[in-house]
């Protein structure tokens, strides 16, 4: 059932990095909900497999001392659910990761796998991309970190180099405080289903709560990869709460996103979908904020 080459369990990161430059054909396998999938249906028959799974150092969510949230890799959905720092500071990200899947899959499933697959319908993406997640990755050359929009590429494909490794995804303190975010999955089904579109806004509003001072809106989905929507966002920087101003929100998301037809939905259908779900999840934040319309 899995015709696998070979398959090499790390004993630590640089255990790790080392067996990957041993073996710079084989592929990282972490929770492998993902990975098994694509064996068992002989696609990935006859590779070379390194396995962090058991790599403790990459797991767990911490509150740095200037305030940064970082979430190792190998951080399975449901701890990062559960995580306290997680419901305090961010709990638009549980609420996205808590519709991923059914609780097998929350329970071995990775956020670190779910970003490196390079998929546009991961759960995450959206939402870590509208909190201005960053991705920390160590390889041979040393650590570096980039913003999560540049860490997608296209399709299945994201900026990780030969030998490196994803150790973390990191959410700023300017990215979370004062913020309220909401996130709305559009699915076939209620549960293991994947997403036919996920939308993610975070708002921060003025003190007298008439005003959108900030406003970050993303989408999976919408286009190849995981994506922000820069003219949206735009629309309603600096701007008066009121009803015409969350009509020009949900009309300006058409400019930045390009949805396909799939056996899912028309293009037509997500182009719909995307400004009725972008409205209704600012309408959201901005409740939640303690704002009114």
């Amino acid at each position: 059932m899995y015709d696998m080459k070979a398959l090499y369990e790390a004993e630590s990161v640089d255990h790790a990095l080392a067996l990957m430059q041993e073996h710079p054909d084989a592929l990282v396998m972490a929770g492998g909900s993902d990975v098994l999938i694509k064996m068992r249906e002989g696609k990935l028959a006859g590779r070379e497999f390194v396995s962090i799974y058991m790599l403790d150092e990459m797991r767990g969510i911490t509150l740095t001392k200037d305030g940064t949230i970082r979430i190792g890799s190998l951080t399975s959905f449901s701890h990062v659910i559960r995580s306290e720092i997680v419901q305090q500071h961010i709990p638009v990200l549980a609420e996205a990761i808590s519709m991923i899947g059914g609780p097998q899959v929350r329970n071995i499933g990775t956020i670190g796998g779910n970003t490196c697959n390079g998929v546009t319908s991961a759960d995450s993406g959206a939402t870590l991309m509208a909190l201005d997640a960053e991705v920390e990755l160590r390889g041979p050359e040393g650590t570096r970190v980039i913003p999560l929009q540049k860490f997608y590429i296209k399709p299945g494909v994201v900026d990780i180099k030969r030998g490196e490794l994803q150790m973390a995804l990191l959410i700023k303190k300017e990215g979370y405080e004062g913020y309220t975010g909401h996130f709305i999955k559009y699915a076939m089904r209620d549960a293991m289903d994947i997403a036919t579109l996920g939308c993610s806004v975070n708002v921060r509003l003025s003190e007298d709560k008439q005003t959108i001072e900030d406003c970050r809106v993303a989408f999976g989905v919408a286009g190849p990869v995981p994506m922000r929507l820069p003219s949206a966002e735009e629309v309603v920087r600096g701007a008066s709460i009121s009803d015409d101003l969350m009509h020009a929100f949900a009309e300006a998301t058409e400019a930045d996103v390009n949805p396909r037809t799939s056996w899912r939905a028309k293009k037509e259908f997500r182009l719909h979908l995307i400004k009725t779900m972008a409205e209704r999840a600012l309408r959201a934040c901005i409740t939640k904020a303690g704002g009114t319309i």
